[in-house]
């Protein structure tokens, strides 16, 4: 499918992906007018496709912008930029941080190609339990913001990737939480074959998401 504002590609994948399509899928530039899926009602992750300015000497655009990003996506303070390199079939999550610690994430991608992740860890929500996916290149400049409430996670699809996010709440290792990134319950495709994924020794020991000993409440506010 195509945006319906900048007529890009849109690819998206996912138990939920279907009704985060092309609604959800805004530039940030985006018009004030535009419609918003139902589904943002309980999703509020969005995929992002920055104005990109091009001429004879390469491309320019805003990568971030606090104003623009406050009144159109989410009013969020992002307080932490990370960023990791990569290379082909590394995968890395399922992740999140538990409250008062929680964490939001605006994600890209400035080298290479990923399937990004999200997964709704929230009990109560319509969408519990399931997940969308993205592809996030050096090509397409998509960004993918992941509300605080969900378990985050990206395979890398090409030779070496270099990932950036931003968090809206600093790193706290004692409140880390994890799902195990191949829970037949999620059933994620993550484009890559099994035996060619490689995973650091942490992340082979995540529960499954049944028998996780903490979840997000729905019904609470997370902010």
């Amino acid at each position: 499918s195509e945006c319906p504002f900048c007529g890009n590609p849109v690819i998206m994948t996912g138990q939920f992906a279907g009704a985060l399509k092309p609604d959800l899928v805004i530039p940030f530039q985006v018009d004030k007018k535009a419609a918003v899926a139902a589904l943002e009602n309980h999703y509020k992750g969005k995929v992002l496709l920055p104005k990109i300015f091009k001429d004879q000497r390469g491309y320019f655009f805003e990568s971030f912008s606090e104003r623009e990003f406050c009144e159109k996506v989410a009013p969020v303070k992002f307080v932490q930029d990370n960023e990791s390199k990569s290379s082909y079939g590394v995968l890395r999550g399922l992740h999140f941080q538990k409250p008062p610690y929680a964490q939001a994430k605006l994600v890209r991608v400035v080298k290479g190609k990923v399937l990004d992740v999200a997964v709704d860890l929230r009990k109560g929500s319509p969408t519990y339990g399931k997940y969308a996916a993205v592809e996030l290149s050096e090509d397409n400049h998509r960004q993918f913001f992941i509300p605080r409430g969900f378990a985050h996670g990206f395979c890398v699809l090409s030779e070496e990737v270099v990932f950036q996010y931003k968090c809206d709440n600093f790193y706290a290792p004692d409140s880390e939480g994890s799902i195990i990134w191949n829970d037949p319950d999620l059933g994620i495709d993550w484009k890559v074959p099994a035996d060619k994924i490689v995973l650091s020794e942490k992340d082979t020991k995540h529960p499954r998401l049944k028998d996780a000993d903490w979840l997000f409440d729905y019904n609470e506010n997370r902010y």
